[in-house]
């Protein structure tokens, strides 16, 4: 007589797994494909394939490509937000808290190239604007406090708003590691820190300071 192997159960526990696995194979595989090319250009049965789900699960969790690209955006974003936070948590000074940002930066993207490539070849506003993550909101807060208190302290430059000052900091970093990739055979960025952000430090003081 043939063994009946029973059914395993179908508890509400089960489907919550069952459906955060599919979904961290559809993000995987979607940030694969971000990082790839620009989202204009993936296809999301492409995704579904890559990821060994079907569209409609996509649909289900996603609503769309531009959802899911958004979701992808917002998770490495919130990933990096809390890494900067745990290091930033023992720096008291004002350089060595933007020394110390700079760094994180630096070497959370060499460590997920495929990250960068997706956020700096994606064009998201709403993951960029109102749905940024508490986390991030906390971050922004305290780096604009930071640049504010350096500014009263006389150490940064006054003659801007410290908004200003936190976009040249975050350009400058955009920049090196957008373009960092197609500098081959160039030392790692991280390898080069204290030179680059001793240039960034001095395009933010206080002019009269500095001189």
């Amino acid at each position: 007589m043939t063994e009946t192997r029973p059914t395993p159960p179908d508890t509400p526990a089960l489907r919550r797994a069952s459906s955060r696995g599919a979904c961290e194979r559809i993000e995987a595989a979607a940030l694969e494909l971000f990082a790839e090319r620009p989202a204009e250009q993936v296809r999301l049965n492409e995704i579904a394939a890559a990821a060994g789900a079907s569209l409609a699960t996509i649909y289900r969790h996603y609503g769309d490509k531009q959802a899911l690209l958004e979701v992808c955006v917002l998770k490495w974003a919130d990933t990096l937000a809390n890494r900067m936070l745990d290091h930033l948590q023992a720096v008291h000074t004002y350089r060595d808290r933007l020394h110390k940002t700079f760094w994180v930066v630096l070497d959370f993207f060499e460590t997920y190239p495929e990250v960068a490539a997706m956020l700096l070849s994606s064009i998201c506003p709403r993951a960029t604007g109102r749905d940024t993550t508490d986390t991030q909101k906390r971050l922004t807060r305290l780096l604009t406090g930071v640049l504010a208190d350096g500014q009263a302290a006389g150490l940064l430059n006054q003659r801007v708003s410290e908004s200003v000052l936190l976009d040249y900091f975050y350009g400058v970093l955009a920049r090196l590691v957008q373009m960092q990739p197609l500098r081959h055979g160039e030392q790692r960025l991280t390898a080069q820190h204290e030179e680059l952000f001793g240039m960034l430090w001095r395009s933010l003081a206080e002019p009269d300071r500095e001189a």
